[in-house]
């Protein structure tokens, strides 16, 4: 049989099957039309027989149902695409083919939608409240999954779709605008918008003061998270007569949902206008699922889902299922950029680095930029620095290289983000669009200087990255050269920062963009084609840096071209934050494989990462208590002040107190040749903790938290083993280790960085070093999870701090040395790793912290961006 003509019979089998009432009745109208055409043989029968056959095993459900989900058990009720389905098949052969993402592509999405879907409420229902959390990644097709769920659950027999989208118009409007051409088109009779793409166009009391009968009917509304709209649903819904609401099975998307639906008010009963708006509309409804999307689920998770008494759940808490999206093929995240965690940290390898993408922007630059008080901000003139300069440059040729390659049909786009004030955003405009100017003169006219700077930009850059990072060939400057004259005459620079007239607009033909952006960019916003950032703007919490981070994303045939500028701290920062959004997903990958945790058991659970502690969950006024533990956590320090003499020296003095206290009471293992200690008090413990100075942006660790936790567990943390991480071959040290004298070095090279900024080893700890304390005997598989488990079985709950002597001198190796420099420490340093006993799974103890309040600069600069948007005759 003729393998391309039965997969041509699928693809029609495919397309008739929505308005058929079975397979067999799908074949048989392709079998008819064609038969208009050419006489079908019995080869024809068998092949259609078989794509027949292959069709109807595609529609059986899939049997890795919830492979990436924590849930409540529920009947299962989704069995995927049936007979009649419209809405599924249309969007998915337009994913595919339409759009030309293909149909591996198609695939992928139309699985994980099936799982999301499965766990929703069955619409068959007269009553349900259903509340689930889908966990994606940064500009990772977030949207195609929840434009995927919608299809399916209407198909299923959902007839109410509201989506909650983002705190402003823009975003609104880019929401409807991609639910109309992706969804809405294929069917459009079949649907009723209550909101359109119009500026005007959110949502607002309909004339009749209530929504439709949903009789052969689907609605729609996609509504901004904003009061005034918020409350025009509400009374809508409360004006609608009881026999409609009862006929209505809605679904609620919450996109970003862990920006304003969070409760986020100093006090948990006192919720936020907008969480309250929302509250209200989810109770409404006789039977409503509730789907919160987002890439940043550190609000989710850290809220208390018992807020008031603990026995009645906070009502947007998912507490029926939570699925992970898996990272899609071909996505540029923090773990592709900034590396992964090295399984051994005496070797580490090329790809756990990260790529070398990221350009530091000096203080001194910065200071151009950024006035040294808001007081200052009015007269303050930004210059252009040399860093700036380069930046620009670069964009410049990667619009000509782009266009070399066959993309100049594409979107291209660079971003400056250098503060969060309006005024500034009109300064750097002015001040860009002149400079752009100027060269457009220049390079117009044959200019030998700025050629020659453009080419040694493009030179410098080119080639640092893996061969296998791109399928596209390195563009030579000679050919980039003849494409500079319509790649500048395409480059428009516009502010995009909520109030601005001067904006992006990426409906129309191909743009060349350079967006000096605010606050609006730093959530959901998409940047088209963007491949240069400089990026100077700081935050305190986590979640809002995660996001400011749009360089995030799918970069097909320009993997190699995205480059981000920016400060050294703001670097360090999102090294910090790819951590633990890693663990965040381990653990959500940890519980799903275990198969018996719930939502509810998770939410616990989650609450306890250490790191959570230093992100602010809440867009609020006042700083939050929460609860963490380290029940089961690995720790480490991988940041040094490897140039403060007094520090570095207080750091060895309190490891050699330690060691030799440890030694005094005859705590040492004689059974092994490591330098091991047994049965040690914790207050020996608490004393080196005191002593030792953590680095100040070690945002993972605090010496307040780890005293804090130690001292309230009890028992269980009364007695630890500590030991001495000592190299095979490594130097000796300068000074002894108290009195156990010289011990060999550990080799650990620092990223690449400023010489007066703190040392960043990126890891500390392999992944062998949990076993310690235990027999070379012990075996685990390589993940942190279950080493640590086969540890405890062996010497039972006893927490293990481990001290690292390091050499000043540490070297990379020859495969690192584009990402790693000499330490170059005024002195050997000391380190340390703590592995905490028991189950992340199980009960233990927590320790009340305060997260972070937002700065008073964001704050205020939200308040200034709102007010100045709203008198310049926008609507928010």
């Amino acid at each position: 049989m003729d393998q391309h003509q039965i997969q041509s019979f699928f693809k029609q089998i495919k397309k008739q099957y929505p308005s058929c009432d079975s397979v067999e009745q799908a074949a048989q109208r392709v079998k008819e039309e064609l038969e208009a055409f050419f006489p079908f043989t019995q080869e024809h029968l068998d092949e259609l027989d078989e794509a027949q056959r292959i069709f109807s095993e595609s529609l059986k459900p899939i049997e890795t149902l919830h492979k990436n989900s924590i849930y409540s058990r529920h009947r299962d009720w989704y069995t995927g695409t049936a007979a009649g389905d419209r809405h599924w098949p249309a969007l998915e052969d337009y994913i595919a083919y339409t759009k030309g993402w293909g149909e591996d592509t198609a695939g992928k999405i139309g699985t994980a939608s099936y799982e999301v879907t499965s766990l929703l409420a069955d619409p068959n229902q007269n009553r349900f409240k259903h509340r689930g959390l889908v966990v994606g990644y940064v500009q990772s097709g977030k949207t195609a999954n929840m434009t995927a769920v919608i299809a399916r659950a209407v198909d299923a027999g959902y007839n109410f779709v509201i989506i909650l989208a983002g705190l402003t118009n823009k975003l609104r409007q880019q929401t409807q605008r991609r639910m109309v051409k992706d969804l809405i088109e294929r069917h459009p009779t079949s649907w009723h918008q209550w909101t359109s793409v119009d500026d005007d166009g959110d949502f607002r009391m309909p004339p009749g003061r209530s929504f439709l009968m949903p009789e052969n009917v689907l609605q729609l509304c996609v509504v901004k998270k904003n009061v005034s709209p918020l409350d025009a649903f509400l009374k809508t819904v409360e004006k609608s007569p009881a026999p409609i609401l009862n006929t209505l099975r809605v679904l609620i998307i919450d996109d970003e949902c862990d920006q304003a639906s969070v409760n986020a008010s100093s006090k948990e009963l006192d919720v936020t206008a907008i969480n309250g708006r929302i509250r209200e509309i989810v109770k409404a409804f006789p039977a409503v699922s509730y789907v919160g999307y987002t890439a940043t689920p550190f609000a989710n998770v850290l809220i208390n889902p018992y807020p008031n008494d603990n026995l009645k759940i906070d009502d947007l808490y998912p507490k029926n299922f939570i699925t992970a999206l898996e990272l899609p093929e071909g996505y540029f995240g923090t773990e592709k950029l900034f590396g992964k965690e090295p399984v051994d940290a005496d070797d580490i390898k090329p790809d756990e680095e990260g790529l070398d993408m990221i350009r530091e922007v000096p203080i001194e630059d910065a200071s151009l930029l950024q006035p040294s008080s808001r007081k200052e901000t009015e007269d303050f003139q930004p210059e252009i620095p040399p860093s700036l300069e380069e930046a620009l440059l670069y964009f410049i040729a990667c619009t000509a290289a782009r266009r070399v390659r066959g993309d100049e049909g594409e979107h291209m786009t660079m971003l400056v983000h250098t503060s969060v004030r309006t005024i500034m955003h009109e300064k750097v405009e002015s001040l860009i669009s002149a400079w752009v100017a100027l060269r457009k003169r220049d390079f117009r006219g044959g200019s030998r200087e700025w050629f020659e700077r453009l080419s040694s930009t493009w030179s410098k850059e080119s080639g640092r990255l893996p061969d296998e990072i791109t399928q596209a060939s390195p563009v030579p400057f000679e050919e980039l050269r003849t494409r500079i004259p319509e790649a500048l005459e395409a480059l428009e620079v516009v502010v995009e920062n909520g109030f601005s007239d001067n904006r992006i607009d990426y409906e129309g033909g191909p743009k060349t963009y350079i967006v000096v952006g605010g606050s609006v960019l730093a959530r959901g916003l998409t940047l088209e084609g963007l491949m240069v950032s400089y990026f100077l703007r700081s935050t305190n919490q986590y979640d809002t840096l995660l996001q400011m981070g749009r360089w995030f994303g799918f970069r097909p045939n320009y993997e190699d071209l995205p480059r981000i500028w920016t400060t050294a701290s703001l670097e360090d920062s999102f090294r910090s934050l790819a951590r633990i959004e890693s663990e965040v997903r381990e653990d959500i990958s940890e519980y799903v494989s275990r198969g018996n945790i719930t939502p509810m058991d998770f939410a616990v659970r989650v609450r306890r990462i250490p790191g959570m502690a230093i992100t602010s969950a809440a867009k609020m006024r006042a700083a939050q208590v929460c609860d963490i533990s380290f029940v089961g956590k690995h720790i480490q320090t991988i940041r040094f002040d490897h140039k403060d003499e007094a520090k570095v020296l207080s750091n060895w003095r309190a490891a050699s107190e330690l060691v030799s206290s440890c030694k005094s009471l005859n705590t040492a293992d004689e059974t092994t040749e490591e330098l091991l200690f047994r049965r040690v008090p914790k207050n020996l413990i608490r004393k080196f903790l005191l002593k030792y100075a953590i680095q100040e942006n070690h945002r993972e660790l605090s010496t307040e938290h780890l005293i804090g936790y130690i001292d309230s567990g009890g028992d269980e943390l009364s007695e630890w083993n500590v030991g001495v991480y000592q190299a095979k071959g490594g130097q000796w040290s300068r000074e002894p280790l108290g009195n156990a004298g010289q011990v060999r070095l550990t080799n650990r090279s620092k990223l690449q960085a400023p010489p007066e900024e703190a040392a960043d080893i990126k890891a500390l700890m392999s992944k062998k070093d949990v076993l310690f304390d235990c027999p070379e005997t012990i075996l685990g598989d390589d993940k942190w999870e279950a080493l640590k488990r086969a540890r405890e079985q062996e010497i039972g709950k006893v927490p293990l701090l481990l001290v690292y002597p390091i050499a000043h001198d540490s070297k990379p190796k020859k495969d690192n040395s584009e990402f790693r420099e000499k330490l170059d420490a005024v002195g050997d340093l000391i380190g340390f790793g703590i592995i905490f006993p028991g189950d992340s799974e199980g009960s233990g103890s927590y320790y009340h912290v305060v997260v972070d309040a937002p700065s008073a600069d964001e704050l205020e600069s939200l308040d200034e961006e709102i007010t100045k948007y709203l008198e310049s005759g926008h609507v928010i």
